[in-house]
């Protein structure tokens, strides 16, 4: 781990001048849900007591924590996302933080920085909460938006697993869509912009969005002042800050209430315009469009009734709203839409009002997804920024926009500072969505939303070769677009990853993941074809087949408690032990990290491999330290063979070489042939750490191991492939 990472353009450097590549994973996604009780996204019993949950042991305990550090530090991975919500610090009510949850959070740091982990924060929200559907903020901020979650499911204010009649029938990825529904779309509109467009809702004296925004960043803030006050993890171990995961504009920028908007590429289930989710959210019944996911994308399978029966998604007018200690302003009044009471309809007729209400700024300048993330997510993300680096000075942070937009124009501004990172996301939609991996056909998504294409057809990529190729463009186009947006700043994919569960759980039942191997190989040649750092999501420590990563049916872990082999050492849970004062006491006094790694680091194939699926794909080789700086750099998975091309300043010195991680899993002691251009080299097959001193200019090595895919891997043919992705098809 560098003593300072530094930002050198769009590299990372450490105190040596070396170039860091960040490769590692988002830890844990079982933090999204509470331990006391403990709530999986298909348990209802006491889901609605959101008040009295805790999130300690998250994301596992300070006795386990060994284990799963071991294991990702033999994954070769050097950074870790850290997930934690907003509900975990502030979940009793407005103002209320858990110190003991603090506390063991800190507790983990600190045995992260044992294992040399470089780590930043993100404090996750997936459609703003659990109660509407996903994870994040907690409970009472709905309540103090004068929404009901538990009347969300009649209304179809959000679809919400926990509430779902039968949740093993919860539909797939059906979770998604509650952006595109009323629950979702009043709260981010309300956090980002309730003082254009919600200026009745002022609660203890400032308008909803102040309020929503100041706790969430008071929240944060807390937690990054106990990790200040810690003393020992600042700048070494937390190197930075994400911004808020995955922001949404809500009903921002709508320019028709009544028509989906034609950026809106996701449909799946019911999918109402925004006024039919006013209507339905107050009571109305309304034939809406169903949709579904197919291999080309969303697509009409009819339509449905929804009918509420008058049941609304907004608190009753007598509810008792002393409850958190509030004060609601007169002119807000509970029991009718707040849009409503803004005049964007009339319950008296059910008719809109003012069809492009949310259209227009104040000033009267028309607003888009890209007017949206230059104000109103950047007006955010300052005061976000200021907050977190009033603490934490050097904090990086990892700017994250809305999904698949491009960045905000800040570059050569202040706002595009030497200690920011650009934080997208990718997911291939089509194997995400379908949970298939289709070698035959994929889409240029990015190249879509671009606009790129005269018609979605033309933006078809036909076999393997050409759909890994579209992934490594995507991504370099994504990169590029950070660079002319925000500046020459690192690029830091915080998410990508692939669904396991493909073609019905089919790997889980005979044990053949070659598809996932595919999928995830697929998505790393276009990490290091893009040359850009990432967090793979996910590492889950509860996932299982049956309910996967145990929320809301994804299935995205390369770990899984149910692919470990029995009586495994590796992978078992050994303590359930919850962090206690007497471990407290212990893990948070300051102590000098040891030097030696033998004990850390001793790695074997076995341990690797246990518990983990596709291992194949992403335990591979990648630099770590680099001296000069990466021209190319990649892993054929076929050939077992690593090549990485360099450009050198000057010639290593002695202590510093380039560093390179070499798993044994692929590159055993007996089983690998190293060339290199010039130099010396060592490995150290132990601590799967390969050591090159190198003259200056340009530089080459080439690392051939022994190859786990079989002889056909690169070459399945059309029949093949319809046979594992159609199985009940027959071909011709």
């Amino acid at each position: 781990m560098p003593s300072f990472l530094n930002i050198d353009g769009p590299y990372f450097r450490d105190e040596h001048n070396r170039q860091v590549t960040l490769r590692g994973v988002n830890v844990a996604s079982d933090a999204k849900m509470p331990t006391k009780p403990n709530l999986l996204s298909h348990v209802l019993e006491d889901f609605f007591d959101g008040d009295n949950v805790s999130f300690l042991g998250r994301p596992f305990t300070l006795e386990d924590a060994d284990i799963h550090f071991q294991r990702l530090r033999n994954c070769g991975y050097n950074v870790i996302r850290y997930i934690y919500t907003w509900e975990a610090i502030e979940a009793r009510g407005p103002g209320i933080y858990d110190d003991e949850w603090v506390e063991s959070t800190i507790a983990v740091l600190r045995k992260a920085k044992e294992y040399d982990f470089m780590i930043f924060m993100d404090c996750h929200q997936d459609v703003w909460s659990r109660f509407s559907g996903g994870s994040g903020a907690p409970m009472w901020t709905l309540y103090a938006m004068g929404l009901n979650p538990q009347t969300f499911d009649v209304t179809e204010a959000a679809m919400v697993h926990n509430a779902w009649p039968d949740p093993a029938t919860f539909p797939k990825m059906i979770w998604s869509t509650n952006y595109q529904r009323l629950a979702c779309q009043t709260m981010f509109t309300m956090f980002f912009a309730g003082r254009d467009f919600a200026p009745k809702c002022i609660i203890d004296g400032k308008n909803i969005q102040d309020y929503l925004q100041e706790h969430f960043i008071g929240a944060v803030t807390y937690l990054a002042k106990k990790i200040h006050e810690a003393g020992d993890l600042e700048d070494t171990t937390i190197i930075g800050w994400e911004s808020i995961n995955e922001p949404n504009r809500g009903l921002i920028g709508y320019q028709r209430l009544d028509a989906i908007p034609c950026e809106q590429k996701l449909q799946k289930g019911t999918s109402p315009t925004a006024w039919q989710a006013i209507l339905t959210g107050s009571g109305r019944a309304c034939e809406i469009d169903t949709w579904d996911f197919g291999g080309t994308g969303p697509y009409k399978t009819g339509s449905v009734l929804v009918d509420p029966e008058g049941v609304q998604a907004w608190l009753l007018a007598d509810y008792d709203d002393s409850r958190y200690g509030w004060k609601r302003d007169p002119g807000w009044k509970l029991g009718e839409c707040i849009w409503a009471q803004h005049g964007v309809w009339d319950p008296a007729t059910d008719t809109i009002l003012k069809n492009d209400y949310f259209g227009k700024m104040p000033n009267g300048e028309l607003l888009d997804p890209g007017k949206f993330t230059e104000t109103y997510f950047m007006d955010h993300y300052r005061k976000y920024t200021a907050a977190i680096r009033s603490i934490h000075k050097n904090a990086i942070m990892f700017c994250q926009p809305p999904v698949f937009e491009i960045p905000p124009a800040i570059k050569d501004t202040p706002d595009a500072d030497d200690r920011m990172v650009y934080a997208p996301h990718f997911y291939d939609g089509i194997t995400l969505m379908t949970k298939k991996w289709n070698r035959l056909w994929n889409i240029d998504v990015l190249g879509v939303l671009r606009g790129r294409y005269l018609t979605p057809a033309f933006a078809l990529k036909v076999g393997e070769t050409a759909i890994r190729n579209c992934f490594r463009d995507q991504l370099k186009a994504m990169k590029q677009e950070g660079v002319d947006n925000i500046g020459l700043t690192p690029c830091v994919f915080t998410e990508i990853g692939i669904p396991y569960d493909m073609d019905d759980k089919y790997a889980y039942k005979n044990g053949d993941y070659i598809s996932q191997i595919r999928a995830m190989d697929a998505n790393h040649y276009a990490l290091e074809g893009a040359q850009v750092g990432f967090t793979l999501w996910t590492y889950c420590i509860e996932n299982g087949h049956e309910w996967g990563d145990q929320w809301n049916g994804e299935d995205l872990s390369i770990f899984s408690l149910d692919d470990r082999p029995p009586n495994s050492y590796a992978t078992a849970n050994a303590s359930t032990t919850i962090v206690d004062a007497t471990n407290l006491k212990r893990a948070l006094s300051t102590s000098t990290m040891s030097t030696s790694r033998t004990d850390l680091q001793k790695v074997t194939p076995d341990a690797i491999v246990a518990g983990s699926r596709a291992a194949e794909a992403f335990v591979r080789p990648s630099p770590v330290y680099t001296a000069g700086t990466i021209a190319e750099s990649g892993f054929t998975l076929s050939s077992a063979t690593f090549d990485l091309k360099l450009l050198a300043g000057k010639s290593t010195e002695e202590t510093t070489p380039t560093e390179l991680f070499v798993p044994p899993f692929h590159f055993p002691r007996d089983g690998t042939a190293v060339t290199v251009s010039g130099g010396k080299w060592e490995y150290d097959v132990e601590r799967s750490v390969l050591r090159w001193w190198h003259a200056e200019g340009e530089q080459w090595i080439k690392i051939v191991g022994i190859g786990r895919m079989s002889a056909d891997y690169d070459d399945e043919g059309y029949a093949e492939t319809c046979k594992r992705n159609y199985r009940a098809c027959i071909v011709m």
